[in-house]
């Protein structure tokens, strides 16, 4: 991916969405800009117009952390977008962004024992590992069952993107569809600035860009987000309608790959939902189990 090109694109994005009002900017009558002027932007940051046009061309190689801090400011960058900034600087002045060192190769690694040995001690609660490319690494025996209609039996590694954009089943899956596919794509770019030279995540969004209209609109916005911490609904082909909270915990052995845990409420339907999943897991598993 080209860096200036990214940075521009983004910081014009930004420029636009941020109306005079909200700036505390008076628009005063034939306003034909959508958002702020260049102009404005530098005002608010304390530089000169040049300078920020020059940024917004992007030529972002050699700028203080100052700079970009008030500029974050002025386009009121929320703290992923902040983040995204800082790291397309730093490719600019080829640093390796937030100290990783990743492996580039475009198949995912297997999991460690312990980590999966981790995995299996997690009994309530639906965990998986995925990596910056959104593939699915490794999964607790509830994550298999509940996350059974992207992973299926057998065949390529499951990969969150492409059952989003490229499954029909994902609709079903996800009430929330259109909110999931926007979550998707912002966090596939913030992985993408961190990391432009990724070889899989080159792949994969060249991939779902030629397949799926949707996805290069929402790849076109710019958008970039990191996961955190939040509630997702969800409908299950087994049990139906859940609701769950989840925590992202990265993990610092593997750069780029985290930790989903996804929870539900203590005494919830959701909670019994996921107890009558996790049986039917047991079962289904046992069944499988080949008989002396």
């Amino acid at each position: 991916m080209d860096n200036r090109s990214e940075v521009r694109e983004f910081l014009m994005t930004r420029r636009a969405r941020v109306s005079p009002d909200a700036a505390g900017i008076p628009a005063g009558p034939n306003r034909r800009v959508e958002g702020l002027r260049r102009s404005e932007v530098a005002a608010l940051a304390g530089v000169s117009v040049e300078y920020y046009s020059k940024l917004e061309r992007g030529s972002i190689s050699g700028a203080s952390a100052a700079v970009l801090d008030a500029v974050s400011r002025a386009l009121q960058l929320s703290d992923a977008e902040h983040s995204h900034l800082l790291d397309l600087a730093r490719n600019a002045d080829g640093i390796p962004s937030s100290g990783r060192n990743r492996r580039r190769g475009s198949k995912p690694a297997s999991p460690r024992n312990s980590l999966e040995w981790a995995l299996a001690s997690i009994t309530d609660s639906v965990a998986v590992v995925r990596d910056q490319r959104q593939n699915i690494v490794a999964f607790n025996t509830l994550g298999k069952a509940f996350y059974s209609p992207l992973i299926g039996d057998a065949g390529r590694v499951p990969n969150f993107a492409r059952f989003q954009f490229l499954d029909p089943a994902a609709h079903d899956f996800y009430p929330d569809w259109d909110l999931f596919a926007d979550m998707c794509v912002a966090v596939i770019r913030a992985e993408a600035g961190r990391d432009p030279h990724d070889k899989g995540i080159q792949d994969l969004v060249g991939e779902l860009s030629t397949r799926s209209e949707v996805f290069r609109t929402l790849w076109a916005a710019h958008n970039v987000r990191t996961h955190g911490s939040g509630q997702k609904r969800f409908d299950h082909p087994v049990v139906g309608e859940v609701t769950l909270v989840y925590e992202e915990l990265a993990i610092t052995a593997e750069p780029g790959q985290v930790l989903l845990i996804y929870s539900a409420e203590p005494g919830s339907p959701s909670a019994e939902r996921l107890r009558l999943l996790a049986s039917w897991a047991t079962d289904s598993a046992a069944a499988a189990q080949p008989t002396s």
